[in-house]
This record gives C-alpha cells, structure tokens and sequence, in this order.
C-alpha cells in the first residue's frame, strides 16, 4: 500500500487540473472483453478475474484497466488479499478517469482490511464533484468504516447520515442500523453532549435521538419559537387576495382503522377532521374530496392502505395512527404522495421529503413541564410517573429538558397499577428536596392516580408546585373528585378549554358529536388540527419562523418534517381546570 500513498500527491494535483498528461490507455471492444465482462455481471467472479488478467496480458494498451477490472472481480469475490496482489501492479497514472477514481476506492478498501484507516481516509479525500454519483456512494460508506475504524464515531455517524439520503431498500435499512449502532455505542452522556452542541436543524440529531432512546435516554427538545402565524393574506398583482403558503388538495385519503382497539380512538380524529371540513371558510364550495380508508391492525395493513390511496389517485394523505405504522411508511423512503401523519414513528424515523408527523406526544409535554418549572426559579425536581409507556416517555423528556436547563432530578418514583397507598413511594421521591423554595413536583399518570396522589402530597407536607402532563385531566367537568387536584398545573390542548382562536367552540361541538367529549376530546381536536395543517405542510417545513394556531396548540415544523405544539398552562381551582396564561415559549416567557 506504500506505492498507493506515495501516488496521493499526484491525484490531488491531477483533481486540481496539473498533473502529467495520462495515456487514457481505453479497452478495445472485443468478444473476450466482452465474455470477461459477462462473466463478472453473472456473479463468477473468480472466472471474470481469470478472464480479465488474460487480457491484461495481451491488451498492453489497457493493461491497467483490465488488471483493476480483475482485481474488483476478487473483490467482489470476497479476495480482497488477491485483489491487493492484482492491483499493486497497476500504475494509477496511467489509469483513464473513473478507473482511477475506482483504483483509490478499491486502494482504500484493501487499506481498511489491512487495518490501516489513516492510510484508507487519505486515499478517500476525494471532492463527490469529481465523482460519478455511484462513485459517490461507495466513497461514503468506505469513508463511514474508515472513521469508525480510526474511533471517530461521531464524524462515522454523519457521514452515514449523509448517505442515507441516496438510499433505497436493503442498502438504506442497513445503513440507518449502522448509524444507530454506531452511536449506541457510545455512552449516553457523550451523545448528550453531543447532541445539544449541534443546531436544531442538524442532519445528525435525529440519530443521536434514536440511538438515545435504544439505551434508553432522550436527547432535550428544540422546542419551536415561531413568530409568524400562517395564511397571512397578500394580494396577487390584481384584485385577488389569496393566503400565503395556502396549498389546497383536490383529493385526500384518511388512513384510519375501522375496527379493532383503536377503533374509538379513530372515530375521535375523524369526526374531528370531518368537523374542520365543514367549518372549512377558505376553500369555499371547493373543497376538497376526502376518502377513508381502513388502515387495519398492523404497519402492513396501514402500508397496503397508502398504496391503495395512491392508486386511486390521492393528492395528501392523513394517517397512519400507530407509530409503529407511521415508522414502517417512513422506512419506505421518499414517498410518491405526501403524508401527514398522525404520530411519530416508533423507531425514530423522520418523514421522507414533502412530508411531516403530527402527533400528542407526551414528550413534548414533559419536556414543556421543564421548561415552566425552569422559568419560575425551580433548580430541583422530583418524578413521579406511571408504569405505562406514555408515562414513562413524558418522564425521560423531562429529565433531559430539565438537566439541560441546569436542573437536578432528586428523586424519581413509580406508581404501580392498584396501588393506593404513596408514603413510602413520597419518601423515596420527594425526600431529598434541599430546599423547598426552588423545588417542584413532576407527575406523569391518569386523573385517578393524580386524584389519591395530590392529598397524600400535602400530608406529606410537601407544599410545593406541582406539574403534569394533559393526563391528569380526564377531559370533562368533575369538580367533585377535581376538588384533589387544587392547585396542580398541566399542560394541555387549548381548544379543550376555549383558548383557540379562529376555531369553533368546544361547546358548540359537544351538543352535537359525542367523540368530543372526555377522553376523546383531545384526538377529536387532532383531527380539527390535521385537516388545518395540510394546506400549509409546504409552507411550515421551509419557514420554522411560521405557526398555526391550533386546536391541541401552536404548531410548527422543524426542518424534518416534525410538527411541534406549544401549549396552554391550566390549573385546577375548587375543581376546574381553568386556563392560567397563554402558551409557553421555548424560553419559559408567556405569550
């Protein structure tokens, strides 16, 4: 590998247009060239080797070129020391333009298996400018190894994230795998680190996210700031006024399962999106036809469902509900009709182009809660959550919110399901406060758990604020049993307490669909927001200063496609969960 090194000078030269002039020394078409080749295309390529080196022998001309031609076949072969014997007697200068690209690709793969990746970097510090696009691929992923072999996981990571982009299939399924690999590896405060250096716009954050959540931990939110409300009305150059980033679809597909345990869940965010239809002002008599399609019980059937959907002709489609169907969509890549989907993939998969993921997040609400804690002097938290995976998920974000922010988890506790006495689990938890006048209490759970966990707090004598994620609110008016919440914040969808503007009263909705009410109240209002959204899904990816005022909040999009909400802060009074402020910004200020 010394004489490969040593011609390293020369091809930065030659990339910069000085080297010496080469002989293009170009392979005459003949039936042996020809049978060699077909050889390699049917996969016998210790034949097509064989076949190759001959004509090397009698080809002086394109000696190279064929010995190169042999030593890929080796390498295809899986001979990568053969392949090192055949190429080390070609000369690269004298090899024509991409066959010397190749011969510093193939150079650099035989460095990597001879466990020399300084020596594999140096031959792969080629511009992707002076690469055909299949070169450009192939210089990625040898690259990735490369770094990764040198230790630099972080510098391997990215440019497998890099790659991901010019993907499909196998190949892209088994390079995202290396990427979260790659970083899982690493200790969780090393990508935390990491990952809160980087811009919220970095190609690299949503895999840090994933590989955070494979051991685990979160990675702290970059929560939105926008500043602009959507659909801001501008004349056209005549006497037409339209709304900006506006974007109507003729025909649009909602994917939702029929049946089965989410069939009321379901029901919930169409009647809610039917609702915004018929509310719908702007389009006018033109609005667009909307077509359900049953989605059914697993990521398969939501799959079928789409491709059902873009056969028909749909323009948008809304949907999947599951994250585990929304991940499997995400897997297929770039997508031939966009997609507003109605949650987060499971696996951490950002949407393809052109798309975005819009769901209620208990994340998002954990993380909100760290914020508001922050914002009024609170330096020491306790957790308490629920068993179930939404609690859980709300509890991590918080954690990482709050940390990041300079915070400190003193204790953290979990209710078990059917237990009702909490004084050991308040002792373990909320304990070690150092001091009560910068302390909070952070729960996580169902109104009925809040309900015996709020009085057993203050015989406790803890008396400090006390957060919580939209859970603790069963939906609907109950000021009797409500009366064990006084004084509890959550955060919340603002429709649900009248605090939207533009959209229909709650009340209103009640006296006619029932799916608005309690538990479904809030997926009924996903629906109102998912109907809202889906002319300005263009318009919020590439404007992240841009908001819609929504039902379950202020919504914005990051550069990948995910829809962000800001909430509402409520507080429960003599057993009314009452509105306390406007929505919180990412900076703990009040809007």
């Amino acid at each position: 590998m010394r004489a490969n090194l040593r011609l390293l000078p020369c091809l930065l030269v030659l990339l910069l247009g000085g080297c010496a002039t080469m002989d293009t020394g170009a392979p005459t078409k003949t039936a042996q060239a020809t049978s060699a080749e077909d050889l390699y295309l049917r996969g016998d390529f210790r034949a097509a080797a064989d076949a190759f080196l001959e004509l090397s022998k009698s080809d002086s001309n394109a000696r190279g070129h064929y010995r190169l031609r042999a030593a890929e076949a080796l390498r295809e072969e899986g001979d990568l020391a053969a392949a090192a014997e055949v190429l080390d007697g070609v000369r690269r200068k004298r090899l024509a333009g991409e066959d010397a690209y190749r011969y510093d690709l193939l150079s650099a793969e035989i460095a990597l298996n001879q466990q020399k990746p300084e020596d594999a970097l140096a031959l792969l510090a080629l511009p992707d400018s002076a690469l055909p696009p299949a070169l450009v691929l192939r210089r990625l992923e040898l690259t990735a190894r490369a770094q990764q072999a040198t230790g630099d996981r972080f510098a391997a990571a990215r440019t497998r994230a890099v790659l991901d982009r010019s993907l499909e299939g196998a190949d892209r399924e088994n390079n995202r795998r290396e990427i979260v690999d790659t970083l899982a590896a690493l200790d969780a405060a090393s990508l935390k680190q990491r990952g809160s250096e980087l811009p919220p716009n970095d190609l690299l954050r949503p895999w840090i996210e994933r590989a955070l959540r494979k051991q685990g931990q979160a990675l702290p939110l970059a929560l939105q700031r926008p500043s602009r409300p959507v659909g801001t009305l501008q004349q056209d150059g005549s006497d037409r006024w339209s709304r900006e980033g506006y974007r109507p679809s003729r025909r649009v597909a909602l994917l939702l399962p029929s049946s089965g345990a989410l069939k009321n869940a379901a029901a919930a965010v169409r009647d809610g999106f039917f609702a915004a239809w018929f509310n719908d002002s702007q389009s006018g008599t033109e609005r667009g036809e909307v077509q359900i399609y049953d989605s059914g019980q697993s990521a398969t059937d939501a799959l079928a469902a789409y491709q059902r959907a873009v056969q028909d002709g749909a323009e948008r489609v809304v949907g999947p509900l599951t994250r585990d169907a929304v991940g499997l969509l995400f897997e297929q890549g770039r997508l031939p009709v966009p997609v507003l989907a109605l949650n987060q993939a499971d696996n951490g998969a950002t949407p393809p182009p052109g798309s975005v993921a819009f769901g209620l997040l208990p994340d998002t609400e954990g993380a909100q809660a760290a914020e508001r804690m922050v914002s009024q002097g609170i330096r020491e938290a306790a957790v308490i959550a629920a068993t179930d995976d939404w609690a859980e998920r709300a509890a991590l974000a918080f954690r990482a919110q709050f940390e990041s922010l300079g915070g400190m988890v003193i204790g953290e506790g979990r209710l078990k399901e059917g237990e009702v006495n909490y004084a050991g689990l308040i002792r373990q938890s909320v304990g070690a406060f150092a001091s009560a006048s910068s302390a909070g209490v952070f729960i996580s759970m169902r109104p009925q758990q809040a309900r015996l966990l709020m009085p057993q707090l203050k015989l406790a004598g803890v008396n400090v604020p006390v957060l919580a994620t939209s859970h603790v609110y069963s939906g609907s008016l109950n000021v009797g049993l409500d009366r064990d919440l006084d004084g509890l914040e959550f955060c919340d969808a603002p429709w649900l307490f009248d605090a939207s503007a533009g959209l229909p009263p709650r009340d209103q909705m009640l006296r006619s669909i029932d799916s608005a009410r309690g538990n479904g109240a809030r997926l009924f209002a996903l629906g109102l927001d998912a109907y809202a959204l889906m002319p300005y899904m263009d318009w919020l990816g590439t404007h992240p200063d841009s908001y819609l005022p929504g039902a379950t909040g202020q919504l914005a999009s990051d550069s990948f496609g995910r829809v962000h909400r800001l909430l509402t802060w409520v507080r429960f009074e003599n057993g009314v969960a009452r509105p306390v402020s406007g929505l919180t910004l990412g900076d703990g200020r009040m809007q």
